[in-house]
This record gives structure tokens, C-alpha cells and sequence, in this order.
């Protein structure tokens, strides 16, 4: 199989090939992980049909592209249409096709000597790979303006490689094994030469298999269109895929994003391009339409009827250490809220859709986004961080960071409040904040329901009725954990009740190491998922909700209110929770264990 890790291997008994996960169980196996040669070209999705009277999903399957795939193994029953006389022997022919004309992946990281290749891109594939996880046969090339042997590489990567808590006993074989599939090549990235040069060297490693090509950039996003056009027209693959994934940020605005997106398409199409927010390959995020669609518990509570508010919250405990000249052309709005904050907002909100399939998902992200209510100033909130001493340690302000502007008027903190016009969600805020340089780190979700109507035990909470709100908190990152608050009796003679949590707190019930978000999002890539990576449509429609707020900011010369390091932030931001009736939860301290 091209991949032995868990993801594939654990449909391994339901016929034909592995079932990819949130595949319908029916008479039909579908096959995606175990298909190499001539079903790679059509991105490894062939149907095995069990019966007759799956004859017709066969069919569909041919339609969608698999035909040339059958042709090699039941070619007269393709001529002559006949969908109906295609046996399961036909495809296990097939797929024995497959295993013998073996296909390769190359991952080529551009930009391979940034911080994010090293901290992030490397390390992710090399877990992959430890974990199994990875093609029979792959390579990797790094590829930057930088000049670098493949060995200098390899010691670069190395640095940053760990291995996975259960299984360190072979670690350093792996590394020596992973390192061996590294290697580098220097050039411009506006250089169809140079790429050309790179074509060669990849054909060199893939040989005579089939090649599959998949591009990361990690680049600034004023030459992603640079790369796209020289990979596209000198370093595609002539008899497999090519994919690539973008990093964010998609544009500053709706005009230059749609810039963006027209200039990709020149070169590639739709299903080509990955655009990439890590935060939804984060295990809570993922886990978020899990709670809510396979928990009876949890669906009917979904709905204004029983929710108050929902709260999206970020934060960061440093500031832009160095970072500044990026950060000042984006500001915390377009880092942060546009994208994270927003996606995890539409997966929440979203109703339940008709499959697991990567565009029945994201239609209905797309409605979520399509349907809220335009952002105004009056509920907004910015701020930035000024200078603050604690303990005898100075911390500087934003302005002190020498690639900022000195008047710059750039938010490193925001609030918000949005609002869903649709039938599900009319009237209830969602509340997101993001911000640096604030008193903690973490990233988390909550939803606080309404009040009990006519509580009984009313004299035990006072008049406070928000301390006896049931709140669920989903903690994204750190310390990964859901605990649903809940009032309960103190033991005791007397009736005196306090606030509990039925808790889930990872770490404690899970001994295995969680992912991180690179190493699910890098595998979707490879296996051709498209269900966690941001289609143009969606893209279009978070622009347009955040674009006009951001241009109104800008033209205004709206300034930011002043919050020290290390602190809650703005007072504004309590302001407007409290405009709603809102206090934000996270401002108590809380213990998960």
C-alpha cells in the first residue's frame, strides 16, 4: 500500500483496499490509499463494487475519471459500456496493477530555509514518515535562493527533528533514513531556468514510476505567483499529480485576494491549489464537528434556543519579537480573526452536511459565511500593546520593536462581535478575540447556554444568574481539553451547590501523542483530502465580511486603545461583551485537571 500508517490501514479488512476515514460503510469499499500506477493519475479513487447493484456507483466512478484506470484491465466491458459486467476480480486486477507499477511522491519546500520549513514543515514530515505514514517511495527537496549543499541541509533539518513519545527506541535510524530522501537545490524563484534545473534532478530520483509532485511555499506571498508560474510551467509532473499548498495570508483584501486567487488559476486548477490555515488541522478543530454530529447529546442544544453566546478566543503571552515589519503590514484582524477565528467559526456554525466529502463540507461553511451580518465598527474593539514593568523586567511596547513604525497605528489586539442571519443562529453573538502580548496563551472555544427559566435553587446563586450558566469549553491549544460546567450539590446535609465539570482532559485520557496540525494537513495534501484546506469561494466570502471593517479602520486612521504587556487587554473589549449581555469566560482562572 502506498501508505501503512492508521489512517489507511484501518479499513484493511472491508475488502478491496483501505477505507479512508468518514467513508459510508456499503457495499462499496472505497479504494484511496492503496492505488498507485495508472489510478494515481485520477488521484487514487477507484470504486470496487461488491454486487451488482452497486453497477451504478461504478459507473459514476468511470465518469468521474477512473475509466482510463479500468480500460487497462477490462477494456472490451469499458467499450462497450457495460458498467453493469464489472466484476470486484476486475478491480483486485487492478489494483494488483497498481502495487507493480509503483508510484513516487516529491515534496519540494519552497523556501526551505525559513522558519517555517525548519520549524515546522521538516518536523511534520519526518513524523509522518516515523509514523509510517509517508509513500513506499517519496523524496524531498528543499529549494530557496539560498546557496546550500545537500548535506548542509540535512545537518539544518536534523536540528529541528524529534520523535514521537512512544517510540523513540529506533529514533536515530529513522532520522538517518529520512535524511537520506532530503536534498537540496538553490535557485531564483522567478527562474523558469532554475526550476527546469530542479525538473531534472526530480526525474533523476523518481525514474521510470509514476511521479506525483507536491509544492509547498513557504515564501512571502508577493512571489507565491513567481513560483506557481515556474513550477507550473517547468517543474509539473507529465504523468501524475501536482498540488500545492499555500500559506496564508490570502491577500490583504478582497481585491488583492481575488488577484491572487485569478493569478493561481492561470497556472493551476482549483483542485491543484491547497490553500493551507494550520489551525484547521488542529485535533480540537477536527473534533469539532465529531462532538456535534455523533453526540445526540450536543445536536439539539445547537441553536439559538438554548445558546447565549459563543466565544472564539486567541491569545498570545509575547509580542512580535522581530517579527514586526510582517506583522505591521497585517495587523491582528487579518492575522488572526480573518482566518483562524473565522474558520472554526463556520465549522461550528455550519449545519449538518449531506456526507463527509471534502465539497459537501465547505458548501456548508460557505452559507455560514455567506450569511452573516455585515461587521460595524461599533463592534469592534482594537488595541496594542504599550510598555509595562513587572518584577523588575521592562517589556517593550509595540512601537519599541525597531521594524515598526514609530506612529504605527497597526492593532495587535481586536474584539468583535458577529452575528449569523440565518434560522439556527439569528440574534446570538459570536464573540471572537485575538491578541499579543496578553496575560496567557491559548486558543479556545465557548459556549455558554442560556439561564435555567424559573430555577428552583435561585437563593443559592443569588442574583448573579451567569454563575449558574452551564458553559461547554473546547480548549484548542495548550493542555487540549472539553469540560462541560455544570451545577452540582455539595455532599453534605445541607443544600449548598457549587459549579463542577464533567471533564475531558486529554493528556489524561489519551496516552498517544497528538499530531500536530502540519503533519495532518501535509498527509490531506499528499492523499489528495481537501476537506480541511480553504476553497476560492470561501476564501471570497471571509474577505467580504472583513474587508469593509478593515478598510473603514485604515481610511478612519482609527487608533488603537492602549493595554499594557502582559495584561487582559483593552477595557473596550468588556465593554462590548457587556453591550451583549456578555462576560468573557476567560478571564476567571480555570483548572482542567
Amino acid at each position: 500500500m502506498a501508505l501503512s500508517c492508521m489512517r489507511c490501514s484501518a479499513g484493511a479488512g472491508n475488502g478491496a483496499g483501505s477505507v479512508r476515514r468518514g467513508a459510508p460503510p456499503a457495499a462499496l469499499s472505497l479504494v484511496r490509499c492503496g492505488l498507485r500506477g495508472p489510478a494515481a493519475a485520477v488521484g487514487c479513487r477507484v470504486a470496487a463494487a461488491a454486487t451488482a447493484a452497486a453497477a451504478k456507483a461504478v459507473k459514476g466512478a468511470m465518469d468521474a475519471g477512473v475509466e482510463n484506470a479500468v480500460r487497462s484491465v477490462a477494456p472490451s466491458k469499458v467499450e462497450n459500456g457495460s458498467p453493469s459486467e464489472i466484476t470486484v476480480d476486475d478491480f483486485e486486477d487492478l489494483i494488483s496493477l497498481s502495487e507493480n507499477d509503483e508510484s513516487t511522491v516529491t515534496i519540494t519546500v519552497v523556501g526551505a530555509s525559513g522558519d517555517l520549513a525548519k520549524k515546522k514543515i521538516f518536523p511534520a514530515l519526518f513524523a509522518l514518515y516515523y509514523e509510517d505514514c509517508l509513500p513506499k517511495h517519496f523524496t524531498i527537496f528543499g529549494y530557496a535562493r539560498s546557496k546550500m549543499t545537500d548535506t548542509e541541509l540535512r545537518n539544518m533539518v536534523s536540528r529541528t527533528l524529534t520523535c514521537r513519545i512512544d517510540k523513540r527506541e529506533n529514533c536515530n535510524e529513522k532520522m538517518e533514513e529520512f535524511l537520506k530522501r532530503c536534498f537540496y537545490h538553490s535557485g531564483q524563484y522567478d527562474s523558469e531556468e532554475h526550476f527546469r534545473d530542479l525538473d531534472k534532478k526530480l526525474k533523476q530520483h523518481e525514474g521510470s514510476r509514476v511521479s506525483n509532485r507536491l509544492f509547498y511555499l513557504s515564501i512571502p506571498p508577493n512571489i507565491f505567483l513567481d513560483v506557481v508560474k515556474c513550477a507550473s510551467i517547468s517543474a509539473s509532473s507529465v504523468n501524475g499529480w501536482t498540488r500545492v499548498i499555500v500559506e496564508k495570508p490570502f491577500g490583504r483584501d478582497s481585491d488583492s485576494s481575488a488577484a491572487l486567487t485569478r493569478g493561481l488559476k492561470q497556472y493551476l486548477l482549483e483542485d491543484q491549489i491547497f490553500r493551507i490555515d494550520h489551525y484547521l488541522g488542529k485535533e480540537l478543530v477536527e473534533n469539532l464537528s465529531v462532538l456535534r454530529f455523533s453526540n445526540l447529546v450536543f445536536e439539539p442544544l445547537w441553536s439559538r434556543q438554548y445558546i447565549r453566546n459563543v466565544q472564539l478566543i486567541f491569545s498570545e503571552d509575547f509580542g512580535t519579537e522581530g517579527r514586526g515589519g510582517y506583522f505591521d503590514r497585517y495587523g491582528i484582524i487579518r492575522d488572526i480573526m480573518q482566518n483562524h477565528l473565522l474558520q472554526i467559526l463556520a465549522i461550528f456554525a455550519m449545519e449538518t452536511p449531506i456526507s463527509l466529502e471534502a465539497e459537501d463540507i465547505r458548501n456548508e461553511k460557505v452559507k455560514v459565511l455567506r450569511s452573516m451580518k455585515p461587521l460595524q465598527l461599533e463592534d469592534v474593539v482594537i488595541g496594542q500593546y504599550k510598555s509595562h514593568t513587572k518584577g523588575g523586567t521592562t517589556y517593550p511596547a509595540y512601537t519599541d520593536d525597531k521594524t515598526v513604525p514609530k506612529n504605527s497605528l497597526t492593532p495587535t489586539f481586536a474584539a468583535a462581535a458577529l452575528f449569523i442571519n440565518n434560522a439556527r443562529w439569528d440574534g446570538v453573538p459570536f464573540l471572537m478575540k485575538a491578541g499579543k502580548a496578553l496575560h496567557t496563551k491559548g486558543a479556545e472555544i465557548r459556549v455558554q447556554f442560556r439561564h435555567v427559566p424559573g430555577i428552583l435553587y435561585k437563593r443559592s446563586f443569588g442574583t448573579d444568574l451567569d454563575t449558574s450558566t452551564n458553559e461547554l469549553v473546547i480548549h484548542v491549544q495548550p493542555d487540549e481539553a472539553i469540560y462541560l460546567k455544570i451545577n452540582n450539590k455539595i455532599p453534605g446535609l445541607g443544600m449548598r451547590l457549587d459549579r463542577s465539570k464533567l471533564n475531558l482532559h486529554y493528556a489524561a485520557r489519551y496516552s498517544k501523542e497528538i499530531p500536530d496540525a502540519y503533519e495532518r494537513l501535509l498527509l490531506d495534501a499528499i492523499e489528495g483530502e481537501r476537506r480541511l484546506f480553504i476553497r476560492s469561494d470561501e476564501l471570497d466570502a471571509a474577505w467580504e465580511l472583513f474587508t469593509p471593517l478593515l478598510k473603514e479602520l485604515e481610511e478612519k486612521r482609527i487608533a488603537p486603545e492602549l493595554y499594557p504587556y502582559g495584561s487582559r487587554g483593552p477595557v473596550g473589549a468588556h465593554y462590548l461583551a457587556a453591550k451583549y449581555n456578555v462576560r468573557w469566560g476567560d478571564l476567571t482562572t480555570e483548572h482542567k485537571a
